[in-house]
């Protein structure tokens, strides 16, 4: 398990109830920030890929892959060299 830090956040009270009602029974709030987290990181890298598409020639994995002779593995989730 990793390390845990206490730290204060300041927030409103609307986000605060908002946040709350993310947090399942039982669930520290590790849990919905770090599913929160997650979910802007894939939301920046779509947006950044959008912007790929828009301003130049998007170039697949797997073509780049080939390119360099490099045998990649894909999963449901991620892919894996």
């Amino acid at each position: 398990m990793k390390e845990v830090v206490n730290k204060k956040i300041l927030v409103t009270e609307e986000t605060w109830e908002s946040f709350l009602n993310l947090k399942k029974p039982g669930q520290t709030y590790n849990g919905p920030l770090a599913e929160m987290i997650a979910l802007k990181q894939k939301h920046d890298f779509l947006t950044h890929l959008e912007e790929v598409k828009k301003i130049g020639q998007f170039v697949s994995l797997e073509q780049v892959a080939r390119e360099l002779n490099i045998h990649l593995r894909l999963t449901k989730n991620k892919g894996e060299f």
